[in-house]
Order: C-alpha cells, then sequence, then structure tokens
C-alpha cells in the first residue's frame, strides 16, 4: 500500500539527531562558572565545591577559551562577570537546572538520598527555614529526616566542631569568613525600640545617638556586643546593658513593654513593626553590618544526603535573606 504523500517532503526539517551540542557539552564547566558568579571568589567556589583552586582555575580558561571572550574580570578582591557573562548567566542557571531536574529524576530510580541531617541556625530565621526547608525535601527526597537545634554562634560552632550539627548558619562580622562557609547575604543592623519611642521612629539613627539609652543584648562573649562596645570606646562612650539574655523572645518583648532598646537585623523584627510593637531604625555613621554565612561540619565530612541538604538550604536562606 502506498502512502498518499510523499514521506520524505513530510519529514520535519530537524529530528533529534541534528542538535549540534558544542560550547555547552561540558555542564560541569558551566556549574563552576555559576558558582563562580554567585560566591565571587575562585577560593570560595572551590571550597564549596571541594575542589582544588588551581583545577577551578584551570577550567575556567579553558571555557573562557572555548567560548571566545572573557566571562569574568579579575580583580585583587575576587572575580566579576563581564558584560557578557552577565548577559549569559541567566541561560546558563536555567539550562543547570534543567540538567540537575533530568540528573535528580534519573536518581530516583537508582538511589533516593536517605539518613537524617542535622542543621543549627540562630532564632530570628532559624523556624521559618526549617518549615521551608520540610516542604522543600518532602517533593523529592522523602527518605531525608530533619533535626533542628537553634543557638548563638558559639554553641553553633560548637556544635559542627564536634558533629552534632551537620550544617550551621552563622553571624560573622567583618569581610573574609573561615573556610568551610559560604556568604548567604549581608545585613544591616537596627536600632529597635518600643512602639512609641521617637529615636527608632525615623528610617536612620547615627551610631552616637545610642549614648544615652538601656540596652537588652546577648551575654558575653558575643560578637555584636563586642562590635558595639568597641565602636563606642572609640567615642568617648559606653553601651548601657540593663539585662542579658540571649532569648530573642525575651530581647524583643523587653523592648517592646519596658521600654528598653536592642540592636538586630530587621528580619528579626518583622513581625513586631508589623504588628505595630516595634520599631527600627538603620544604624549609620557607622553602620554595623553583620555577614551571614553557611558552614558545614568538618568533623564528618559532606555525605551525598548533607550534600543535598546544603544546596537546597543555601538557596532557601538567600532567598528569605536577600528579599529582606
Amino acid at each position: 500500500m502506498s502512502l498518499p504523500w510523499d514521506y520524505n517532503v513530510m519529514q520535519p526539517e530537524r529530528v533529534a539527531t541534528d542538535f549540534q551540542i558544542n560550547l555547552s557539552s561540558d555542564l560541569n564547566r558551566w556549574r563552576f562558572f555559576v558558582v563562580i558568579a554567585q560566591l565571587g571568589s575562585l577560593t570560595r567556589a572551590a571550597a564549596f565545591l571541594d575542589s582544588n583552586q588551581s583545577l577551578l582555575s584551570r577550567q575556567l580558561n579553558a571555557l573562557e577559551r572555548e567560548c571566545g571572550v572573557r566571562l569574568f574580570n579579575r580583580t585583587g578582591r575576587g572575580v566579576t562577570l563581564t558584560e557578557t557573562g552577565s548577559q549569559i548567566f541567566d541561560r546558563v542557571v536555567a539550562l543547570l537546572k534543567d540538567a540537575e531536574q533530568l540528573d535528580q529524576r534519573l536518581q530516583d530510580y537508582v538511589k533516593a538520598p536517605v539518613g537524617k541531617v542535622t542543621f543549627a541556625c540562630f532564632g530570628s530565621i532559624g523556624a521559618t527555614l526549617a518549615g521551608r526547608l520540610y516542604d522543600d525535601l518532602r517533593k523529592d527526597a522523602p527518605g531525608v529526616s530533619l533535626c533542628y537545634m537553634e543557638g548563638n554562634v558559639g554553641q553553633i560552632e560548637a556544635w559542627l566542631a564536634d558533629g552534632r550539627a551537620d550544617i550551621g548558619i552563622v553571624y560573622r562580622y567583618g569581610e573574609v569568613l573561615p573556610e568551610q562557609e559560604f556568604e548567604l547575604a549581608t545585613v544591616d543592623s537596627y536600632l529597635v525600640g518600643s512602639a512609641n519611642d521617637p529615636l527608632t521612629s525615623r528610617a536612620e539613627v547615627e551610631f552616637s545617638e545610642l549614648r544615652n539609652l538601656s540596652f537588652v543584648l546577648p551575654g558575653a562573649p558575643n560578637e555584636l556586643r563586642n562590635t558595639m562596645e568597641s565602636l563606642a570606646r572609640d567615642m568617648g562612650f559606653s553601651i548601657a546593658v540593663s539585662m542579658e539574655t540571649n532569648s530573642l523572645t525575651l530581647m524583643k518583648l523587653m523592648v517592646a513593654q519596658k521600654g528598653l532598646h536592642t540592636t538586630l537585623p530587621i528580619h528579626s523584627v518583622l513581625d513586631g513593626v508589623a504588628g505595630g510593637r516595634l520599631q527600627a531604625s538603620r544604624i549609620v555613621n557607622p553602620p554595623i553590618r553583620r555577614l551571614i554565612s553557611m558552614a558545614i561540619s568538618k568533623s564528618k565530612g559532606p555525605s551525598r544526603t548533607v550534600s543535598l541538604v546544603s544546596t537546597r538550604l543555601f538557596g532557601l536562606a538567600r532567598s528569605i535573606l536577600v528579599d529582606h
């Protein structure tokens, strides 16, 4: 039986075997490209990827040679995307996400990640982050169980050091992060007062205006408190601490009901500000900025399941912190 049309004529112009893949054939190099762009440093990218910095540099140079164009500007402080790199960044991320979804689907058929992962965080975003992480993992990693621990920076560091926590999110001050830590966001510190406090009704407050205030602050040793006391000494006054507590809930209660002040990042007090119980004014001249970073326990080494959770946690934490 003959066909009523010319079969060859009816064929589409291109079929699957006609795909021409050249520059995007090595997706790992493009993954390196994205990680380097996000972290802004070959050193941090190498630590995040558990790779060698010189090897990563060679891979990046090879990628740029294949593309015939520079993708990064090298500076003394790290690397930044060139105009070309910026233009293709979103497309590369989309390509890698598609590839990751395919890879995840294939892995699901082989072996889904299983096991318990413990992560530790400070209270201001910890509960929100834990809830979102739980929802995210239930979709495609139901074999992973979570353990959440809440504490201050010193406690989280101890839990990471002795292996009680696999992943930790901590505050840091200064521009240099320890090894095995990856920056999530930089946040300003705010002076927090009660609803009728005239000082915090303004958008900004000078650090020198903290001179005559009574504070509720974390107990020493604490990096924020050390920073505030050092700046105050340089200006010829001291920080008056009327109460010490490591409880964020009590801290906000003492501010709202007892007229004390405290210093927190804005995401810590959004609920109180929205509810009209608290006010917050950004501290300037000088500002007090905190780096929020994610650290991986060195005592265990990241398993496949920990690596999965840390990747998800990194993205979720950045989305929460950058939004605010």
